[in-house]
């Protein structure tokens, strides 16, 4: 069989695409995890729901997964020190892993879809959320709400992903030449 564990995901992925995983997997005893910090449920009876914090997921033993796949959700943590608690406890959980997340030397953001924003100062960033609709969110016109918009998104360097990954092997996603994204992807040891 095949142990799957999506940190982050929901289990709408996984129910849209397992006909299509088991078409091109030679085992038929798959088995997905979706570990969320919110509740989901799936009438899949494959497909397993537990509320989990990527930092902290104790409830899951050593090594009981055979692929840990996170998708654009290692920036959404915290600051550093909880990306590290997240990325120890994927190397922790499973045997292999795949974490892709947005490249912060990318032109532009992709969570607020504006050119260079997570260069900017703090004020600009806030104001540019309280006069116009960024991305997918709508403008907010109260400064603490923008501040927690800013501060729920933590990019990473591939040199910042190579320390959370030692030994791993890294896949660079490319738009126009450009990294947009990296997939760290290897075996725990």
């Amino acid at each position: 069989g095949l142990r799957i564990i999506d940190v982050g995901g929901t289990p709408i992925i996984w129910e849209n695409n397992l006909s299509w995983l088991k078409e091109v997997s030679l085992l038929k005893n798959i088995e997905v995890t979706v570990a969320n910090i919110k509740e989901y449920k799936s009438n899949n009876k494959i497909i397993n729901c537990a509320i989990a914090d990527a930092t902290n997921m104790q409830q899951f033993q050593d090594k009981q997964f055979d692929i840990v796949f996170s998708n654009s959700v290692i920036e959404h943590v915290g600051d550093y020190k909880a990306q590290q608690s997240m990325a120890n406890e994927i190397l922790r959980i499973g045997k292999r892993y795949f974490v892709q997340t947005p490249n912060y030397y990318f032109p532009v953001e992709p969570h607020f879809l504006f050119p260079f924003f997570q260069f900017l100062p703090l004020q600009i960033k806030v104001w540019l959320i309280t006069h116009f609709d960024l991305g997918w969110r709508k403008k907010t016109s109260n400064r603490e709400t923008a501040i927690m918009l800013v501060d729920s998104v933590k990019l990473l360097t591939k040199k910042q992903l190579m320390a959370l990954f030692p030994g791993a092997n890294v896949f660079e996603e490319k738009v126009f030449g450009l990294t947009k994204s990296f997939i760290m992807y290897g075996e725990s040891l």
